[in-house]
């Protein structure tokens, strides 16, 4: 894709990632809410998108109502966010900001961990949208176990999230703030606010959309 032209209010990519329980869904709720309130076009989103008919499939293998193999539902999440890419596209070249739930970084992540490839892993997803910023809401797999609702889901397991973590950190580029998430909501919600407007701005200005990871350095193997 080429640039885009300077005129262009093209909206935002944000994306928050993190262990579970780590207060994702929270803040993605609270920003969406206060971009609303700056007069700004702007969606949350979700993935796995559990609506969709693939979603439906990833949410009984998440509640543990059916098993796959690793890597057929590695794809299957991947195929998940494909299924988004042209509308994530056309808001975002419309000057709608997305914010964004969990996305490839958490698929490669969780599926690293449990013993595929990490290159193999990322190939799927090279070619959608790459966010614009990534807000990596820092916490421990003891910490997040701590907090209430955990254990429900088939990765809730201390020591497979500490793995889930690692992998986070080797997937960081410059795109991501990492921030502590054992602060009050409120004040990670001023630390959020404050980076996604500047994004937002950026964006605006003209900032080039760009594509997830390129495929040269993937392996043909998962394991």
């Amino acid at each position: 894709m080429g640039a885009i032209a300077a005129d262009v209010r093209r909206g935002a990519l944000i994306v928050l990632e993190g262990l579970d329980r780590s207060g994702k869904s929270s803040q993605c709720s609270r920003l969406t809410s206060f971009l609303h309130t700056q007069g700004l076009s702007v969606e949350a989103w979700r993935f796995p998108d559990r609506s969709t008919p693939m979603g439906k499939m990833i949410s009984s293998y998440l509640s543990s109502q059916m098993d796959l193999d690793d890597a057929s539902i590695h794809l299957l999440f991947s195929a998940n966010r494909w299924e988004k890419r042209a509308l994530m596209e056309a808001k975002l070249r419309a000057g709608t900001t997305l914010v964004v739930d969990r996305y490839s970084y958490s698929g490669v992540a969780f599926s690293a961990a449990k013993g595929l490839d990490l290159d193999w892993c990322k190939a799927p997803e090279a070619g959608l949208p790459a966010p614009d910023l990534v807000l990596y809401l820092d916490i421990s797999a003891e910490a997040a176990a701590e907090r209430g609702g955990y254990g429900g889901e088939r990765y809730e397991k201390v020591e497979f999230q500490k793995k889930v973590e690692q992998n986070f950190k080797s997937l960081q580029d410059s795109t991501w703030q990492n921030i502590d998430a054992t602060q009050s909501i409120d004040t990670l919600e001023s630390i959020i606010r404050g980076a996604a407007l500047k994004v937002v701005n950026d964006c605006h200005s003209g900032r080039e959309l760009s594509h997830m990871w390129p495929v040269e350095k993937s392996r043909e193997s998962p394991h």
